[in-house]
């Protein structure tokens, strides 16, 4: 199954709703939270381009911190619901195993519960780096949580969006990440989005149900462009 039919047209006009009540505002709150903090150790506000960047939900929110934002989707549903609800910036369709910009393009590249539903991490993450100078953020679905163990039971009795998905730990995440940066860089992790019942919203321990992690060149000399 395809990003396309995972997030295409009877999804999209819905997505966002999720985000609005309940669990998913509380969510939504807790990884803006986390998201924030790392994104603010890739240095000041510049470019950012978002990977999978769905509806644009995560690319309004990077445009309120003072970022420019441009984003990249594979599904044109989605797309076209970002561009309804007001685009932070510049949308391009495209694939994440190949992406459709020049190399070094952006200062930092991001991607948002994206790896989960890729064919092909390791080529998405080396692309991912191909275009950023300072590095990448990545938020995922955490595979040793209560979350990423519920999403797995409930794909098992019916078919669901995370039927065809694979789920990461933070130390396996970090490992690709490093893996595919071809570089020396820094990275850091850390989890949120602890069940609701647990008095602590921020807990430093890795079973969190959302991992953030945000890796960095070592070494950054790139001249400052736009990814067009």
């Amino acid at each position: 199954m395809t990003p396309e039919v995972l997030f295409g047209q009877d999804i999209a006009p819905h997505y966002e709703a999720w985000f609005q009540a309940g669990e998913g505002r509380r969510a939504d709150r807790l990884e803006r939270d986390l998201l924030a903090r790392l994104l603010a150790e890739l240095g000041p506000p510049s470019d950012v381009l978002e990977i999978g960047c769905g509806t644009g939900h995560f690319a309004r929110w990077m445009s309120t911190l003072g970022w420019r934002v441009w984003g990249v989707d594979l599904s044109g549903p989605m797309l076209a619901e970002a561009q309804a609800r007001g685009a932070a910036g510049e949308l391009a369709q495209g694939d994440a195993l190949r992406l459709p910009f020049a190399d070094a393009c952006c200062s930092v590249a991001a991607l948002f519960t994206v790896i989960e539903f890729l064919p092909d991490v390791t080529a998405a993450l080396q692309e991912a780096w191909r275009v950023a100078r300072r590095g990448l953020l990545v938020g995922a679905i955490n595979h040793h949580s209560l979350l990423g163990y519920g999403y797995r039971q409930q794909a098992k009795k019916a078919p669901t969006v995370y039927s065809q998905a694979r789920f990461f730990g933070p130390g396996e995440l970090a490992r690709l990440v490093r893996h595919t940066a071809g570089a020396p860089v820094t990275i850091q992790t850390e989890t949120t989005l602890w069940p609701a019942w647990l008095p602590l919203e921020r807990l430093h321990l890795p079973w969190g149900g959302f991992i953030g992690l945000v890796a960095r060149r070592v070494k950054d000399k790139s001249e400052e462009r736009s990814p067009r």
